[in-house]
């Protein structure tokens, strides 16, 4: 089935089978163009809102075919719980995905998601809801939050994703941080059982009021919904008790109810203190926490959250080739006495591994076994002059590298060991490590939106075609090297940008929140100076 409207076609598929042959087709049609498509998943209830549809508009950004799939699923309500009247408006859905510009809808029954059982004749039937095979999350992390309330909840959540993400098989799956114990128990999952592509969070979209939006909210009337804002009304009372520098749990759950009982509609049901990604309580918030709160209105559940977070601050700066990150990241982070987290150096330290192993560089196998045996750890250069010439100094495995990274060989191959998928996925979750304590500044392609999507601050640095060109024309000229006509330099140039643009690994992206700050004709020294007013305007200023 097809449905259309302007341009916009959108695929709506109701069958395992053609789900499947679709996606086949679209990935074989992708690679005989000459690139494989990344495909995006967005998995919803139905009843679209403007939060599911900031999924679906970050899913098009990002990816080269969009798949959202529309599902009640029976399994994650409970018996006292309201499927029979959740919510459906597929006419309308429909028409939200085509103005997302999305490729396909997943619109199956619960029979055909499901399966069907077989009579003792043979015959197909419809299996019951509770034959089939479940997955079950750790007990810690359903234990806490929503997960007494609502026994067999994230069973149910954890068993549909689970046969979306096996189905769709796609580099990145999108939720939303306003369910952040079922994003964070879904992360678990995929980590444990190897289930296919990242896990994306995204963030909560919310009324003029701050209510987080819902589908559940269709159940209140207006009155209702300004008494519903009371939850987050109450979040950011422990928000601002946590900036002005209350750490303890207890005193931040307490500023949470101070504000729930101004609204005596408004039941409380839990409010608790975790963290983000494990979901165990925490007594006191030492880097990161979450604060998440439900309750009940008018028979409505509601839920919402706030994260925060005590580290130092993170700059991001991303731009294409050619626009003075690496030498800007350097010297930003040296006047606000942060880390340069060097990710070149890091692909350096893993080639030079290599090397020193004798592992044959195009053995993407031996080189993906070798990377799992690669603990990387980066420190500041300091004042020691003996490394005064590098940014930063390097450990592989407790053993420094610094000057060894730096050698002809590791120069010669380096790239060739960067561009392996696998190198960059692994390097990518030691990177982020740095990000817990925070106090780093990085630079790349995709640095605000993958690597520190928390970033305090996101730069996209960017300059003109030409100005890079004639940028690297003065490059060429001070080492001394064959000059190069500006045209070709230019087109070169407009090549590398479409390609570091479309690549399946790390694409050059600005974030959403990103300041763009173009080059053309600022100096190095302004254009720090520049980040630097920005850092203490957007970041020390605040409370």
């Amino acid at each position: 089935m097809l449905t259309q409207q302007g341009e916009t076609i959108v695929r709506v598929l109701k069958t395992v089978e053609g789900l499947g042959r679709y996606l086949a087709q679209e990935r074989q049609r992708g690679i005989d163009q000459g690139e494989r498509p990344e495909v995006a998943l967005v998995p919803t209830l139905g009843n679209l809102h403007e939060g599911h549809l900031s999924l679906m508009e970050r899913a098009r950004r990002e990816n080269t075919l969009v798949v959202v799939s529309i599902f009640v699923n029976p399994l994650q309500f409970g018996p006292e719980e309201d499927l029979a009247r959740y919510p459906q408006t597929p006419e309308q859905d429909l028409r939200r995905c085509e103005q997302a510009g999305v490729d396909a809808v997943f619109m199956p029954t619960a029979a055909v998601l499901y399966g069907s059982a077989r009579s003792g004749d043979g015959q197909a039937a419809a299996a019951p809801v509770g034959d089939v095979t479940r997955v079950v999350p750790p007990q810690a992390m359903t234990a806490v939050l929503c997960g007494p309330y609502r026994p067999g909840h994230f069973e149910g959540v954890a068993t549909v994703v689970t046969k979306l993400l096996s189905l769709v098989a796609p580099d990145r799956a999108y939720f939303g941080y306003k369910d952040a114990q079922q994003l964070a128990i879904l992360r678990r999952l995929a980590r444990d059982l190897n289930l296919p592509g990242q896990l994306i969070g995204c963030p909560t979209v919310r009324d003029a009021s701050g209510l987080a939006l819902s589908s559940r909210n269709g159940y209140l009337s207006a009155a209702e919904r300004q008494q519903a804002a009371t939850l987050y009304r109450g979040l950011m009372a422990a928000q601002q008790a946590f900036q002005a520098g209350e750490r303890q749990g207890a005193a931040l759950v307490a500023a949470v109810h101070r504000v729930l009982t101004e609204e005596p509609a408004v039941q409380p049901q839990y409010v608790e203190l975790v963290h983000p990604d494990t979901l165990v309580p925490l007594e006191r918030v030492e880097s990161l926490a979450m604060l998440a709160v439900a309750a009940h209105l008018s028979g409505t559940r509601l839920i919402d959250n706030v994260l925060l977070r005590d580290r130092k601050p993170i700059v991001a700066i991303d731009g294409p080739a050619g626009a003075g990150k690496s030498t800007v990241a350097r010297q930003v982070a040296q006047r606000l006495n942060l880390l340069y987290l060097d990710s070149g150096a890091m692909y350096r330290a893993v080639t030079w591994l290599a090397l020193d192993r004798q592992v044959d560089l195009h053995d993407e196998v031996a080189i993906a076994e070798l990377v799992q045996d690669c603990d990387i750890h980066l420190a500041a250069s300091g004042s020691d002059p003996a490394f005064a010439a590098y940014p930063s100094r390097i450990w592989v495995n407790g053993a420094e590298v610094t000057q060894l990274i730096r050698s002809a060989a590791v120069t010669d191959h380096v790239s060739l060991v960067s561009a392996q998928p696998t190198v960059r996925q692994t390097l990518l979750h030691q990177q982020q490590q740095y990000g817990v304590t925070g106090g780093v500044v990085m630079e790349g392609r995709d640095i605000g939106t993958q690597v520190f999507p928390q970033a305090e601050l996101k730069i996209f640095l960017t300059a003109s075609v030409g100005e890079r060109a004639r940028r690297r024309q003065r490059d060429l000229a001070a080492q001394d090297q064959p000059m190069v006509a500006l045209d070709d330099l230019e087109r070169a140039i407009d090549e590398r940008d479409r390609k570091d643009s479309s690549r399946r690994v790390s694409p050059l992206r600005q974030a959403d929140d990103a300041i763009a700050l173009n080059t053309d004709g600022l100096s190095i020294q302004d254009v720090v100076d520049k980040i630097v007013a920005l850092y203490h305007q957007n970041v020390t200023a605040k409370p």
